[in-house]
């Protein structure tokens, strides 16, 4: 192995040498700044308004409430049955 034929090959590439980076004293006196796109503001506009809304549909639960102590309240087992199915489809993926 010829050791100054390396030697050579790093004068090409400059491998030995140090390099210097030149300080220009230049400093910005810029701002970062953040702009939230217009999805971005209909997305926290949509979050605020489910944020608001109650968790529960308190009319709604009352009438199915009343329909039960009433013994009015009927479910169709078919109907039961195919809602059953899809969301089970749904959480495998078979869907």
């Amino acid at each position: 192995m010829r050791i100054d034929a390396i030697s050579q090959i790093q004068q090409v590439y400059g491998v030995g040498k140090t390099r210097k980076t030149a300080n220009t004293g230049k400093v910005s006196g810029g701002r970062d700044a953040v702009e939230i796109s217009s999805i971005g503001k209909d997305i926290q506009t949509a979050k605020a308004a489910v944020k608001a809304s109650p968790d529960v549909r308190e009319k709604k639960i009352a009438d199915i409430k009343k329909q039960i102590s009433n013994g009015t309240y009927n479910v169709s087992g078919d109907s039961f049955a195919d809602k059953l199915l899809a969301k089970y489809n749904e959480a495998t993926g078979l869907a």
